[in-house]
C-alpha cells in the first residue's frame, strides 16, 4: 500500500464502504465478492488470506458481517479512525434507505411491482452468494479434515439449523484438538 495521509485513508475507506453499502442488497454475504474486489483486486488493502481470516471474525463475533469486514479492513489499512470511517460508510446507506422507508414500506410492499423487484433481487442474491462461496472455496485447504468439517457445518446449518455459532466454535475446536492430534502423532497436519 503506497504511504498516503491518515485522511486520505479516511476518506478512500469511507468513499469505498459507502459504495459496497449503497449499491449491494440482500446482506452480507452479497457484499463480500464486492468487498473482494474494492478491497483486494483494486485497493490492495488485503489479500485472499485476510479475506478468509476476516470473514472467519466477521462471522464469529457480534454484529452483521458487513459491518464487521468494514471495521477488519478500515482497521488494517488506518487503525481506528480507520475502522471508524470504513464502518460508518458501510453502514450510512442502509441507514438512510430505513429512514426514509420506514413509514411507508407497508403500502409499497402491496405493489405488484415491487413484489416482482424483490423476487428478482433475492434471485441475484442468491447467485452473488454462490460465487462468493465458489471463489472462497479456493482460498481454503484441501484435505480430508477440511472437507469433513465443511460438509459437516453445512448439514448442521442447513438441514438441522443449528446456531451458526455453535457450528463456528465447534469447528474451532475441532480445528485445534486435529491440529494437537497431528502434533502428538509427530506428523505435520496435512
Amino acid at each position: 500500500m503506497e504511504q498516503e495521509s491518515l485522511g486520505r485513508r479516511c476518506a478512500a475507506l469511507f468513499v469505498t464502504f459507502l459504495k459496497i453499502g449503497a449499491f449491494t442488497f440482500g446482506g452480507g454475504y452479497a457484499m463480500i465478492p464486492l468487498i473482494q474486489r474494492e478491497t483486494i483486486e483494486s485497493r490492495h488493502w488485503i489479500d485472499d488470506q485476510d479475506l478468509l481470516d476476516m470473514l472467519a471474525i466477521a462471522e464469529s463475533t457480534p454484529g452483521t458481517i458487513a459491518v464487521n469486514s468494514a471495521t477488519f479492513v478500515g482497521y488494517r489499512v488506518a487503525g481506528f479512525l480507520g475502522a471508524l470511517f470504513a464502518t460508518i460508510g458501510v453502514v450510512l446507506p442502509s441507514f438512510l434507505v430505513i429512514l426514509l422507508l420506514a413509514g411507508g414500506l407497508e403500502q409499497f410492499k402491496e405493489l405488484k411491482y415491487v413484489s416482482y423487484a424483490f423476487e428478482g433481487v433475492r434471485a441475484g442474491v442468491a447467485v452473488l452468494i454462490i460465487n462468493a462461496v465458489f471463489k472462497l472455496s479456493k482460498q481454503c485447504p484441501k484435505n480430508v479434515f477440511a472437507i469433513v468439517v465443511a460438509a459437516a457445518a453445512f448439514i448442521l446449518v442447513a438441514l438441522f439449523s443449528l446456531n451458526v455459532i455453535v457450528v463456528i466454535i465447534c469447528a474451532a475446536v475441532a480445528g485445534i484438538a486435529f491440529q494437537l492430534w497431528q502434533k502428538r502423532k509427530g506428523g505435520e497436519a496435512p
